[in-house]
């Protein structure tokens, strides 16, 4: 076990750098329709979707190269509780039934962030190893 223990930082990272990588390509796919336009987005977009869009971009950044990641996942947290509750919560009661699984796991995973920290492979890592 305390081999697995001494790897948790980084596979903390990994799963931060994956999961923002994933996040940001649904701000893609709304903001530039790369690498495909987004299923069901109305054209053109709201500006509700456009703000959304970039905070996925811009947060989906900031957490691949952990920058301000407490905060960035706090923030990204709230938007993804918000998108279930407005977007796919009126579809019915079960996440796999009215597509906001996503949204849960997007959510869940940022809120672990904000207490956990980005890991080691991060740039606020290496900023705290300055004198």
């Amino acid at each position: 076990m305390e081999r697995l223990l001494m790897w948790a930082p980084r596979v903390l990272s990994l799963l931060r750098i994956i999961a923002a990588l994933l996040f940001m390509e649904h701000g893609l796919m709304k903001a530039f329709q790369f690498p495909a336009a987004q299923p069901n987005a109305p054209d053109p977009l709201p500006p509700i979707l456009v703000a959304a869009a970039w905070l996925e971009i811009v947060g989906g950044g900031l957490l691949v190269v952990g920058l301000f990641t407490r905060p960035v996942a706090f923030i990204l947290s709230g938007m993804m509780a918000v998108a279930y509750f407005a977007a796919h919560a009126s579809g019915g009661f079960w996440p796999a039934l009215n597509g906001g699984e996503a949204a849960i796991l997007f959510c869940f995973v940022f809120l672990y962030l904000v207490f956990t920290g980005p890991g080691e492979w991060s740039l606020d890592a290496q900023l705290r190893k300055r004198p």
